[in-house]
């Protein structure tokens, strides 16, 4: 049996807490309380990447520890379908919220597939470092590629877009390809590796005599999936409900 470490769970946490408060104030601005540029102004969307940036490393970090403890594939599989599920979830919230630009490859459709190509590539060590760094870089050449070569622009079509090369956002709410991303995964991958193999200490707990706020801290990073689903609804309800009643 797997074993949970505390100190993926708290990282996990960091960055869920970071995302309820850009989400918080996402909301405010949807709902017209204040007025930001979360989709262009640099102080939104690069904590925005910082965000996700940590979700993905952290999955990397889980991934290296699922394996190194003999994670069964059964196991692995009843995950990834309560990941697939749980996107399957956030396409259709959108379609009714922002039918225009609804989520159809956001984080949890990014990790659905990352998740299999993590296990896929599970042999490939300390390569995913270079190779990581390699799939972060290719979005940035993608635009003088297809100015280039104009026949490589069908990557931008929403059937080819999820993979990362493109030279045109799509208009949509969360947008989480596999380029760049599948590159922290592998960095969280290969960081988590090279922990448990150089310093086994890191390993540290899942440590039952924690309390407070540890405790619930990593208590949050458990049901990571659950509060990611359930955040939204709830901070869009509440200020839904304050507008109405103040």
């Amino acid at each position: 049996m797997t074993q949970r470490l505390d100190r993926i769970d708290l990282l996990r946490a960091a960055a869920m807490l970071w995302m309820t408060a850009y989400h918080f104030c996402f909301d405010l601005d949807f709902f017209g309380l204040i007025q930001q540029d979360f989709y262009r102004d640099p102080f939104w969307t690069w904590q925005r990447t910082a965000i996700v940036s940590l979700f993905l490393f952290t999955a990397g970090l889980s991934q290296a520890v699922a394996l190194h403890q003999g994670q069964p594939l059964a196991r692995f599989w009843r995950r990834w379908l309560q990941v697939a599920g749980a996107a399957l979830l956030v396409t259709a919230g959108s379609l009714l919220v922002f039918p225009k630009s609804f989520i159809y490859f956001g984080v949890l459709h990014g990790i659905a597939v990352m998740l299999i190509l993590a296990r896929v590539t599970a042999g490939w060590g300390a390569w995913r470092w270079p190779l990581g760094a390699l799939l972060i870089a290719l979005p940035l050449v993608a635009p003088a590629a297809m100015a280039a070569w104009p026949t490589l622009d069908i990557f931008n079509a929403r059937w080819l877009n999820w993979l990362g090369f493109i030279s045109r956002k799509p208009i949509t709410e969360d947008y989480v390809p596999l380029l760049p991303w599948l590159g922290v995964v592998w960095w969280g991958m290969a960081a988590g590796q090279w922990m448990l193999q150089h310093r086994p200490c890191w390993r540290g707990v899942g440590d039952g005599a924690a309390t407070g706020a540890r405790r619930s801290l990593v208590t949050l990073g458990r049901w990571s999936l659950s509060y990611y689903l359930l955040h939204q609804p709830v901070l869009m309800g509440l200020i839904w409900l304050a507008t109405r009643v103040l």
